[in-house]
């Protein structure tokens, strides 16, 4: 039986209601982004206090001593550990700031390799905490033009994911280079976790899926979300990302982005 109003004219609001446009659609999705982002910022707060504490306290520590000796050339030593301790510091900063201040609007030729870097360094305690191993290489330099910040939030949610595949630990691999023809960059994230089944794997893209129960004790996951915005930055960038498992064995993500040349250096002839 249909629903009525107060003076018996049938209820039909509901019913009639226009679906979302494209602008409201647009509009939740990069709500959706802003949220995942959020999130992952949350999640490395301790992480990036802990990183910058194990930055500043050689600075403190060889300012101290620097200050205490006279000797020049333990001051000029003492002065490369504090320049060392600084860059560090700086290059955690940058990186949360790059994920804090987002600029999708603004792509430039950026070094994947640098990328990948700080994304694990953001990541290093919390990995740790969880009795995971980072084994990183990287052939070359590989450039893309890029928004950093997104690629960067894709990077960091692949790496997250791969933790959460490992409960008892194990080890992520990350790989940066060029493929076969050197006109794609690479980049490669992958566990030794239990893997995913077949059936499963072909549905991991689809918005709103999951294989979680929930958010871990962390508070991130669990919303089938994650994958999905990361294929959608990446298919922005005109990139592909794709995932390949084996059962008992792992999962391996890979990120495919068109290769640009490294921007001019300042000075150049």
């Amino acid at each position: 039986m249909a629903a009525s109003t107060t003076n018996g004219t049938p209820a039909t609001a509901t019913a009639n209601q226009a679906p979302p446009t494209i602008e409201e659609f647009e509009a939740l999705r990069r709500q959706v982004v802003e949220l995942q982002r959020v999130s992952a910022l949350g999640v490395l707060a301790g992480s990036v206090c802990h990183e910058l504490n194990n930055a500043l306290t050689p600075i403190l520590s060889y300012a101290k001593l620097g200050l205490r000796n006279p000797d020049p050339e333990f001051r000029r030593r003492a002065f490369e550990k504090i320049q060392e301790g600084a860059e560090r510091a700086a290059a955690i900063t940058g990186g949360v700031l790059g994920l804090a201040r987002p600029r999708a609007d603004r792509r430039s030729a950026t070094d994947l390799v640098r990328l990948a870097e700080e994304v694990l360094l953001l990541t290093a305690k919390d990995l740790s905490n969880h009795r995971v191993r980072v084994d990183f290489q990287a052939e070359g330099r590989p450039h893309a033009r890029v928004s950093p910040a997104q690629i960067q939030q894709v990077l960091l949610n692949l790496v997250i994911n791969a933790r959460q595949a490992m409960p008892e630990g194990g080890t992520v691999r990350v790989r940066v280079g060029l493929d076969a023809a050197g006109r794609l960059a690479e980049l490669s994230v992958a566990d030794t976790g239990a893997g995913i089944a077949p059936a499963v794997l072909r549905r991991i893209f689809e918005p709103f899926f999951t294989t979680k129960s929930g958010p871990d004790e962390t508070g991130l996951g669990g919303t089938g979300l994650g994958l999905s915005v990361c294929r959608e930055i990446v298919e922005a960038h005109r990139g592909r990302l794709r995932a390949e498992s084996r059962v008992g064995r792992g999962t391996t993500f890979t990120l495919r982005l068109p290769a640009c040349p490294a921007p001019a250096q300042q000075g150049a002839a």
